[in-house]
């Protein structure tokens, strides 16, 4: 990782880097969460450890190769919070990621609560630039604090900026405005998160690989113009699909990152062939993910994106003319939307981005994603017996 002296969304990145040792990503808040209880001291019995570690597990797709440790809970600086340090080892490293749990057993913060000795935005960024030992050259800018998603919670938006780019990131105060929480998120350790996100995604009428009744359902989230959602592809397609067949299937996704020049003109051609021709969607997605490069050359020019992009089209079959009939129509462009949007109430903020039966994974590496495939055919297969009852 790069020094502190780089561009304000690095510096973002670092603060959401440093808080989310197990690949935590901004997600939704779950609504009609309970309150803080601001100023009480609530007399409840912590969460079982088991509890606390299977919700991480879950919710970060830790695999099971992955052995999690939790510490003893300790008071907080907050009293109506505990606070503890969950340890990951993966034969390989070492992390230790410091938590904070309500006393109601409901919350579940990453990083501790830390106490806010004046309640106004400027104390925010002092003491955002005192922990992360920002570079002066970052201007941080916060927002003053307004209701947030959560009853009993403020929240307070975090900009940090070096005059050319601009990224911002919420935080969360408590409603007494005495501590905030530099966690990402805050979740639900009464709500089970794959249930949640198995409730948001859906898998009608969707672009798929493998069968439809495979043990294993993987939704991607990926970006055209990604490098990463390119070796992502790849590698499902060179390695991963002939070794899995029938035991998995891949539903695709548009996740256009705003950043990028063309990726949504890709987006489009993409689903405006699925609706001409669903079985061309993945060779044409492969061809296009195969001449990133080509297509960045030309970003600057939207007639020749086009033409490149129609071209490859017609190199997998699809009739040119009727893909750019649809292409300049932005006819499938509903389809990206509802994509992006499925993502967004995921929380997904980068790509590629995976949830495996359910299970968060952002970008896994190889090793780590076939563990949580085989992870996830051991459950199927465990749970088969019980659903044929």
């Amino acid at each position: 990782m790069k020094s502190l002296r780089i561009t304000a969304a690095a510096a973002a990145a670092i603060i959401i880097a440093f808080l989310a040792a197990f690949g935590a990503q901004t997600q939704p808040p779950i609504k009609k969460a309970s309150a803080h209880a601001a100023g009480s001291t609530t007399k409840s019995e912590p969460p079982s450890r088991e509890k606390v570690l299977n919700f991480v597990r879950e919710r970060f797709g830790v695999v099971s190769t992955t052995q999690l440790t939790l510490s003893d809970f300790q008071p907080s600086a907050d009293p109506d919070y505990y606070q503890a340090t969950i340890s990951s080892n993966d034969g390989k490293q070492s992390k230790d990621q410091p938590i904070s749990i309500s006393k109601d057993g409901r919350y579940l913060c990453l990083g501790p609560m830390t106490p806010l000795p004046k309640a106004d935005p400027a104390t925010v960024t002092d003491l955002v630039r005192e922990q992360f030992k920002l570079n002066p050259s970052i201007n941080l800018t916060a927002t003053d604090f307004e209701p947030s998603k959560y009853p009993g919670f403020l929240t307070t938006k975090l900009t940090a900026s070096d005059g050319t780019h601009t990224s911002t990131q919420s935080f969360f105060v408590t409603e007494d405005k005495k501590f905030i929480s530099f966690s990402t998120d805050i979740y639900r350790l009464d709500v089970d998160p794959r249930k949640e996100v198995l409730r948001t995604i859906s898998l009608k009428d969707q672009p798929t690989q493998g069968a439809a009744n495979a043990p294993v359902t993987i939704v991607e989230y990926a970006d055209l113009e990604c490098p990463s959602c390119a070796r992502m592809h790849q590698y499902l397609e060179t390695d991963f699909m002939p070794k899995y067949g029938s035991k998995v299937r891949i539903v695709f996704k548009e996740f256009p990152l705003p950043m990028h020049e063309w990726s949504r003109y890709g987006a489009v051609a993409n689903e405006c062939a699925y609706q001409m021709d669903p079985s061309k969607y993945v060779p044409y997605r492969t061809l296009i993910f195969e001449h990133q490069n080509d297509v960045d050359a030309v970003q600057a020019n939207s007639s020749q994106v086009r033409d490149l992009l129609l071209g490859y089209g017609q190199q997998v079959g699809l009739d040119r003319a009727r893909l750019g009939v649809c292409y300049d129509s932005q006819a499938s462009k509903g389809r990206v939307d509802a994509g992006r949007k499925e993502g967004e109430d995921l929380g997904v903020n980068q790509t590629p981005t995976l949830y495996i039966n359910g299970r968060y994974f952002p970008g896994p590496p190889p090793d780590v994603f076939v563990q949580a495939v085989e992870d996830a055919l051991a459950e199927a297969k465990q749970s088969a017996p019980r659903a044929s009852r």
